[in-house]
């Protein structure tokens, strides 16, 4: 009974152990928080319109104009915003660089994060 209480201690260590290696692999890999915004409309105070994910193209960083799924000329100069604090439809403190935005510190990651 001792053995066997045993090896399903041991087992549950594993696999939990196993869950917790693999979120933190998952978390280094995973895309940032985005929005798209209306580079346009840029406010000091509230900083960028939140607009449609439509108006900004999924895979390019900076374009106007049509876009290369749908072939329809956008309405505004949209583009992805990554890491913003997003406030009654308003997104500010963030930035227009995706790799900029991706976090590069925990466990299993590229990079760290530097003190100074």
């Amino acid at each position: 009974m001792a053995e066997t209480r045993r090896r399903l201690r041991s087992s549950t260590v594993v696999l939990g152990g196993m869950g917790v290696l693999a979120a933190a692999l998952s978390a280094c890999g995973s895309d940032p928080d985005r929005r798209c915004v209306d580079r346009d409309s840029y406010d000091y105070i509230n900083g960028y319109k939140v607009v449609s994910d439509k108006n900004c193209s999924s895979g390019s960083s900076g374009s106007s104009g049509k876009s290369r799924k749908t072939g329809k000329t956008r309405s505004a100069d949209a583009d992805w915003y990554y890491d913003a604090d997003v406030s009654n439809g308003w997104a500010d403190n963030g930035t227009f660089s995706r790799s900029e935005a991706v976090d590069r510190g925990g466990f299993g990651c590229s990079g760290g994060s530097g003190g100074g």
